[in-house]
């Protein structure tokens, strides 16, 4: 009695492994394999996190913060709607903009030493 249900929970097991390997955005596309690789600009980013903010390049991280909400705009208009895609760019932004922050308040703190840097 018991292998029925679990042919049944297999079959739709299967049947939504291979909805997900079919899907439009699917692993076989590259809609899922860009926003996995990006994913390591947002770990750099997080990375960077540790680096003195003196060190920071504010044209770096204008680029990063301005892609990364770009493309979360892009990512809602695009067929198939990548979420995935959208999901990483804001990390990347928000990777941007927190570094940006951080580079002006060092700025704000240690204007003589800002100025020297110039």
């Amino acid at each position: 009695m018991s292998a029925p249900a679990s042919s049944a929970a297999s079959a739709q097991a299967t049947s939504r492994f291979q909805a997900f390997l079919n899907h439009p955005a699917g692993p076989k596309t590259i809609f899922f394999w860009a926003p996995m690789a990006k994913w390591g600009l947002v770990a750099a980013g997080v990375k960077d996190l540790s680096r003195p903010a003196d060190k920071l390049s504010v044209s770096q991280n204008v680029a990063l913060a301005a892609t990364g909400f770009i493309w979360v705009r892009y990512s809602f208009v695009i067929i198939p709607v990548n979420y995935s895609l959208a999901a990483v760019n804001f990390f990347v932004g928000s990777t941007g903009l927190t570094q940006l922050y951080r580079i002006w308040d060092w700025r704000r703190k240690n204007p003589v030493a800002a100025a020297a840097q110039k």
